[in-house]
């Protein structure tokens, strides 16, 4: 049964300190080390459970001018779980489509603003890309190929407002019905995730 927006809405109760702003990427075709090497990141020291990754992505932007962000990694199932605190290069095109060649790539991110993407894209194709809060707004090969999905899992395709903005907590959703892999608390709080700094520019 397909996940929806609903399902995910302990994401934000449970970890406010990321839910402000994140770029979640899952990855298949590559482990976090092959994942390290295409973005040309550098690995850093491994951290334990989501805070202490959060603390020290905000720590590394106050090195060198902000010029690299720390990310963290784990493997789940057969994909890389990327998680960037306060990032964006997930969802970065141009960063994305060469990283992606022979690899499975879905990936969502919000800022502190409430602008958000969500990018799905296959062997440096973009299939489908849109920003949650507005999905009748989307681009790529396939913009209409999870239009079904889409509106199960929550985004408010219709024209009607809904009560309550779940476009957030629907990515999730969605990236677990092209992944497979769903994103937990248990997950987030007691991994040891792979920890590696990524240039920003």
């Amino acid at each position: 049964m397909t996940k929806t927006g609903a399902d995910y809405a302990w994401f934000e109760n449970d970890f406010p300190d990321i839910a402000e702003a994140y770029c979640f990427t899952l990855v298949r075709g590559l482990s976090p080390a092959e994942l390290t090497a295409r973005l040309e990141g550098r690995p850093e020291a491994p951290l334990r459970g989501i805070d202490a990754v959060v603390d020290a992505a905000f720590a590394q932007y106050g090195l060198g001018d902000g010029e690299r962000q720390l990310v963290a990694m784990t493997t789940v199932g057969d994909r890389t779980l990327l998680i960037e605190p306060n990032g964006y290069l997930g969802v970065t095109e141009d960063r994305v489509l060469p990283a992606s060649a022979g690899a499975h790539w879905v990936s969502h991110f919000v800022n502190i603003n409430a602008v958000g993407t969500f990018l799905w894209a296959e062997d440096r194709v973009l299939r489908l890309c849109f920003d949650p809060m507005f999905p009748e707004d989307r681009w790529g090969t396939t913009p209409d190929a999870l239009l079904d999905v889409m509106e199960r899992t929550g985004f408010p395709l219709d024209e009607e407002t809904p009560e309550e903005d779940l476009s957030a907590p629907a990515a999730f959703a969605l990236a677990e019905h092209l992944t497979g892999i769903a994103v937990t608390p248990e997950l987030l709080r007691d991994t040891t995730f792979a920890c590696a700094t990524l240039r920003l520019h």
